[in-house]
């Protein structure tokens, strides 16, 4: 098993969290979406911009050198506020990202499942993500109880009760 440890987000992670956004636009090898694009972008930027808000939860997992690789967060977004996996207000969007050479090692499946217990703690009955079609990510969300809720432009919408 891969050495690395998971904490809370705090404020000051909210560059590594700007990466982390940059890490899911590129999910594919072949990908060159520039850091300064993706965060021009005003669906990506709505997923950092302000970190942290009252309502805003994340963790970040950091090697056994202290050094940060990978996290997930969670956002409330209003119904006029573009995002990719927007369901309901009041439903939060789950964003992760996981450096490339730490992926299919367990640390993005570790980093949602305590997401998803600190949603269930706060009193969230579901959290939603969108994926872009191929993406290989779409079989950990599955894993997780993850269900297809809408198809649009080359993305589904994922949402999970938690139960």
């Amino acid at each position: 098993m891969a050495d690395y440890t998971i904490r809370p987000a705090v404020v000051g992670d909210g560059s590594f969290l700007a990466d982390m956004v940059v890490e899911a636009a590129n999910w594919r090898a072949d990908a060159t979406r520039p850091r300064p694009s993706v965060l021009s972008d005003p669906v990506y930027r709505n997923y950092v911009a302000g970190w942290q808000r009252p309502a805003d939860r994340g963790f970040v997992a950091d090697d056994a050198q202290g050094r940060p690789i990978a996290a997930a967060w969670y956002r409330l977004l209003a119904a006029d506020v573009p995002a990719h996996g927007f369901v309901a207000a009041g439903v939060p969007e789950l964003i992760i990202g996981v450096r490339p050479t730490w992926r299919a090692q367990g640390v993005g499946r570790a980093l949602m499942r305590q997401l998803a217990d600190a949603a269930r703690t706060a009193g969230f009955s579901r959290l939603a993500l969108s994926v872009e079609h191929g993406n290989f990510a779409e079989g950990l969300y599955r894993s997780e109880g993850f269900a297809v809720v809408a198809t649009r432009g080359g993305r589904d919408t994922m949402v999970r009760r938690l139960g």
